[in-house]
């Protein structure tokens, strides 16, 4: 029997990116400033956490020399372990971005070597045409925002306002998005899809990779809160990815999160929506139960990105991180002979960078189960080399991009 169960840690860079000067986070390092933080008592929070980062399961699979091959040095105050038990290693992502498409589909083997469409900074963000189009179509009186912004402190400087006068809040970050905010209840959840959906069909022409739906609950700005409702509304990868070569196969591919958003709902057999990174390991675990012999289990947790990075929240970031590592012994106990397991990032979300968008860096690539066989593979050039350790871990044939390390 042969499985894979492949789980991305949503934005847990491991830094040294060498070309990370030209997005601007020369020096982001997601696990290296988080563990300085918590080295340091800078990450200390009362009823949360306290006292230096502590991920032994991970640690003892590799990740401490995987910090050192990427960033040059250990994490501060975190145990290096005696021996190692897993194959262990870094990626560097050839994909032009640093955002979440690019990221998932490089390591599903399909690199993204065209730009991505962008918003301004400066002034309105959105082209006036679009906005004019998106109104008319979707029958609204107009959009609030208009602006690069962080997610919860739009909802909480205009949530209100939406409210008063049903029009919609767009906003956009560093990444190729639009991303809209409306109340569940006022605006209603099926009017904002509807609304996301035509917007998508929009923007393809400006070659923009995403349309997020942020619907949130609440009556006034102390009291807003976003939903496990979000849905991401994405483009076709530009060619076939490891997921359509297992549909190809006859495998299945168990898509648990937003996996089945991120790659546009292709070659994806089984779609498993859960809100937030416990419930999202629980449904990889009941996953990891219904998946037979050349199944895929793929589990994007967005916690660590969504919640803690994007929010600059360092405790937060570090309690998650600590609170995956204690669930690792469940995934253990599941696995059966010919069980791969492998764990990466994306890309990186350094909590104590400046602004709030992703940090261009090095992701960690950590795989093993019943006898795999611990070994270095080094710093990879480039994620897709993920993939193809997957697809010939399940015995497909080799795409076109990547290299195995199996």
């Amino acid at each position: 029997m042969a499985r894979a169960f492949l789980f991305v840690l949503d934005s847990f860079g491991v830094g040294g990116a060498p070309d990370a000067a030209a997005y601007g986070d020369e020096g982001a390092d997601t696990l290296g400033h988080i563990a300085e933080f918590c080295a340091a008592g800078a990450a200390d929070r009362a009823g949360l956490r306290e006292g230096p980062l502590s991920l032994p399961n991970m640690s003892e699979l590799g990740l401490m020399h995987i910090a050192r091959s990427a960033s040059g040095r250990f994490p501060a105050g975190m145990p290096v372990p005696e021996k190692v038990y897993g194959i262990y290693g870094a990626a560097t992502e050839i994909s032009r971005g640093k955002d979440t498409p690019s990221g998932h589909w490089e390591i599903a083997g399909t690199p993204v070597s065209f730009d991505w469409g962008y918003f301004p900074i400066e002034g309105d963000a959105f082209p006036k045409e679009f906005i004019e189009a998106l109104c008319r179509e979707a029958d609204v009186p107009g959009i609030l925002g208009n602006c690069h912004a962080s997610g919860t402190e739009i909802i909480a400087r205009l949530g209100e306002e939406h409210i008063r006068t049903g029009k919609p809040i767009c906003y956009t970050s560093s990444d190729s998005v639009f991303q809209v905010a409306a109340h569940e209840v006022h605006f209603g959840l099926d009017r904002l899809l509807a609304f996301c959906g035509l917007a998508r069909g929009l923007l393809d022409s400006y070659n923009i990779g995403r349309v997020i739906a942020r619907p949130f609950i609440g009556q006034s700005a102390s009291t807003f809160q976003r939903t496990g409702n979000r849905r991401d509304f994405s483009v076709l990868p530009p060619e076939p990815t490891l997921l359509d070569r297992l549909i190809e196969q006859g495998r299945h591919v168990h898509a648990v999160g937003k996996i089945g958003d991120i790659f546009a709902h292709q070659g994806i057999s089984r779609v498993i929506k859960a809100n937030g990174n416990e419930a999202l390991m629980d449904a990889s675990l009941s996953a990891i139960d219904a998946a037979e012999d050349g199944d895929l289990v793929f589990t994007n947790f967005v916690d660590f990105d969504m919640i803690y990075g994007h929010r600059r929240d360092v405790p937060g970031y570090a309690a998650a991180l600590e609170a995956f590592d204690a669930r690792l012994p469940d995934v253990h106990k599941k696995l059966k002979p010919g069980d791969l397991v492998v764990l990466t990032a994306d890309h990186g979300c350094d909590p104590t960078w400046r602004g709030t968008d992703h940090t261009r860096e090095r992701v960690p690539v950590i795989a093993y189960g019943p006898g795999i066989r611990s070994r270095s593979i080094g710093v990879r050039r480039g994620y897709a080399d993920i993939g193809e350790s997957i697809a010939r871990h399940l015995g497909i044939p080799a795409g076109p991009h990547g290299r195995s390390f199996l």
